[in-house]
């Protein structure tokens, strides 16, 4: 297991995020499910920004994201909250910046701007973007990210506090040097070996661009209980921990619940 004194982005407390996907569900029920998951102790409520369910019926039920952000940011009192991810493609980059002050402004400073290039071609052709590549959409991302921090420095008013950024994706070659410029959270994905590698490649950019690696919380997804999992995330350094659950699941917050008590006990060594 790595010594976490060799990882100073480790020296961090522990969090949980739930992703709380709006399919297959109705409003009220997804209503419920943010007012559960607060009141269970998790640290940031995320939603997805897509147009269609990425599972079970194709053409079932779903919603919008900063539509329902907004909302949220009114419904709740403490947990942050933000989108895993937002698509850079759906939005004007300064369109998006005054979005995302405005729900700062109306949470009292809990929004977090997840972003990513985008994957999901049904989204874009049914809602008339261009799809392009993967390699024009990371470059759009990287164009987009500057245009973001500057338009937030340029509104009036001011966002509450400096927004922090969660960038998701694992390319090597541009997505994690793009984490290493802008991002203060990287979401990342894989098996504890691809993790560990992932990890050891974003720290190499930051050294590229003169990033201290602490500055960046690295943050994952499992679909596993912590007795499985969680002292090897944690001792590779993942400091945010993302769930999920939908309308399909009954917006089930147990295994939620499972390692909001794991943060509780290693934040309390």
């Amino acid at each position: 297991m790595t010594d976490l004194t060799d990882l100073p982005y480790a020296n961090r407390p522990l969090r949980v995020g739930v992703q709380l996907q709006p399919q297959h569900a109705s409003y009220a029920e997804l209503r419920a499910a943010v007012d559960a998951a607060e009141e269970c102790g998790v640290d940031i409520v995320f939603t997805w920004d897509h147009f269609f369910p990425l599972s079970g019926d194709a053409d079932g039920p779903n919603f919008e994201c900063y539509a329902m952000l907004a909302a949220w940011a009114e419904q709740t009192e403490r947990v942050e909250l933000s989108a895993l991810v937002t698509c850079n493609s759906y939005r004007n980059p300064d369109l998006l910046a005054d979005m995302v002050r405005t729900i700062d402004h109306i949470s009292g400073g809990r929004i977090i701007l997840g972003i990513g290039a985008g994957w999901f071609e049904r989204d874009y052709t049914a809602y008339g973007y261009e799809f392009g590549t993967a390699g024009s959409r990371i470059a759009a991302l990287g164009e987009a990210l500057p245009r973001i921090r500057s338009r937030f420095d340029a509104l009036n008013p001011r966002p509450t506090r400096r927004i922090p950024v969660l960038i998701g994706g694992g390319g090597e070659r541009k997505t994690l040097r793009l984490v290493a410029e802008h991002a203060d959270i990287w979401h990342g994905f894989g098996t504890l070996e691809e993790l560990t590698h992932k990890n050891e490649v974003l720290n190499s950019w930051c050294a590229e661009v003169g990033r201290d690696p602490a500055e960046i919380e690295r943050s994952t997804a499992v679909q596993q209980g912590p007795d499985e999992v969680a002292d090897d995330l944690a001792a590779l350094g993942e400091r945010l921990i993302t769930l999920d659950t939908d309308g399909n699941a009954g917006f089930d917050l147990s295994l939620t619940r499972d390692w909001v008590q794991y943060r509780d006990e290693f934040n309390a060594r």
